[in-house]
């Protein structure tokens, strides 16, 4: 017989004793005498209605919790895992396989395939006795935080150190309002990146070296901005006219896009932070 049967099983039988309950209950109420003295009663609701049947005894809310805890057990092995690492990542604390199974009734002892993935979960330490959650950047406060983000002078990506401690968003805005690192926003990933603000490149710059800059308009067309780095001897991540002979191969047209203003990548570096209006196209997150 399956669970499920045994539950409904075991459903009609709890509704057939409260019926039987209810009916015993009100025969003893008619057969008590008129005048026969009443127990004095602590609970307000007894003495304001003493002629009133008592409550029905109700297991409805037993049989759900069973229902529950079966679905959750019979559920494929990655939800299941989910939901463990979930509660480590909440509670931040390593757990017996026991204390697992009373949280979130993830029976870890009796099912192998999760308690194996969960032993191999790169989000996961086990030290042969309790799980607990694993973070890619083990860090415990600000200074440490910060002290990563100075090794990555190119950008750090704000989800490999979100679950490193409970306040890192916190700390991540206020090393940011203290001037100590930038806190961008590409917009083509929208992918939060933050950049060290390394206090040694704070250098004026001339208002005419400025002027300069901004006089020095880019071609329009790839094809020769690629030509213009072969020029100088780098060479073009792209090649634009063998993308476009092969496109018509192909058949294939390519509509013309329309500029785009300069954007701050991942990889970016930030060795124009003199010239604030090249980033007044980001998208800076909201404390």
């Amino acid at each position: 017989m399956s669970l499920q049967e045994s539950l409904n099983k075991f459903k009609q039988q709890q509704e057939k004793c409260q019926s039987t309950l209810t009916s015993i209950a009100a025969r003893a109420q008619s057969s008590k005498p008129p005048h026969a003295p009443q127990p004095q009663k602590t609970a307000p609701s007894s003495s304001s209605a003493p002629s009133k049947a008592p409550t029905a005894i109700k297991f409805s809310n037993d049989t759900e919790r069973l229902q529950h805890i079966n679905a959750i057990r019979k559920s494929p092995v990655g939800a299941q895992i989910k939901r463990v690492i979930d509660l480590l990542l909440e509670t931040r604390q390593a757990l017996t396989p026991e204390e697992i199974n009373e949280a979130c009734y993830v029976d870890i002892n009796a099912n192998k395939a999760v308690f194996d993935s969960l032993k191999n979960n790169h989000k996961v330490n086990y030290d042969g006795k309790r799980f607990s959650y694993k973070s890619k950047h083990d860090l415990k406060g600000k200074e440490q935080l910060l002290s990563l983000i100075r090794k990555f002078p190119e950008g750090l990506p704000v989800v490999d150190v979100k679950d490193s401690y409970t306040s890192v968003m916190e700390d991540l805005q206020a090393l940011k309002s203290a001037g100590q690192v930038w806190l961008l926003s590409n917009m083509d990933s929208q992918e939060d990146i933050v950049y060290p603000n390394d206090p040694k490149v704070m250098i004026k710059v001339d208002d005419d070296l400025k002027q300069l800059f901004r006089g020095i308009e880019l071609p329009r067309d790839m094809v020769d901005i690629e030509k213009e780095l072969q020029k100088n001897g780098m060479k073009p991540a792209t090649n634009t006219a063998k993308r476009r002979a092969m496109a018509q191969v192909h058949g294939i047209t390519s509509k013309p896009k329309p500029k785009k203003r300069r954007e701050i990548s991942r990889r970016t570096k930030l060795t124009n932070a003199h010239l604030p209006e090249l980033f007044e196209n980001l998208n800076v997150p909201d404390p």
